[in-house]
């Protein structure tokens, strides 16, 4: 099977140096610094996480990751409007996280398919680089609701951020 094409392998790092760029130093055995209490975390959907994808100048830039919504606003150089991954923001880009890509399919909270190192990299890139370094401001409401509009009875509501927590998931 052939590998992933070298236009491929060279966004995917391009992506993995850049969301290192900045991050928290951790020893070994510690977790990441917690990243730093925002406004108080809201429910949204698709529609409203998308009014914030770097578009406009005076709005937070949001990106959501495993349902997690996160304010990447002081980010702003790769994730603003014209920056390298702006393709990431106003919707939940899970998968695109955990494939390393940019690609338009990728762009999605759906995680089918993907392979257990793909999930093993989702995991590390959530909890070192979102987690440690952008504040929480909400959740999709796909995380919180199910399809026909009832409670998602897995959310947990000690995965707020003002909860002092070890694993969110």
């Amino acid at each position: 099977m052939a590998g992933p094409a070298p236009g491929r392998r060279l966004v995917a790092l391009a992506l993995i140096v850049a969301l290192a760029v900045g991050l928290p130093t951790a020893g070994a055995g510690q977790a990441p610094r917690p990243a730093e209490r925002g406004p108080p975390v809201r429910l949204f959907t698709e529609e409203e996480l998308a009014r914030y994808g770097g578009e406009e100048e005076d709005q937070p830039i949001y990106m959501a990751v495993k349902g997690v919504v996160f304010d990447v606003t002081s980010g702003k150089e790769f994730y603003g409007r014209g920056a390298p991954y702006n393709a990431l923001t106003g919707k939940d880009s899970t998968r695109g996280v955990a494939k390393m890509s940019l690609d338009p399919a990728d762009l999605t909270h759906d995680t089918t398919g993907l392979t257990a190192e793909e999930l093993e990299s989702l995991d590390d890139v959530f909890t070192r680089v979102y987690k440690a370094k952008y504040p929480i401001v909400g959740y999709t409401a796909r995380r919180i609701l199910n399809e026909d509009g009832s409670p998602n009875l897995d959310f947990k509501p000690e995965d707020q951020p003002h909860f002092d927590i070890k694993d969110e998931f």
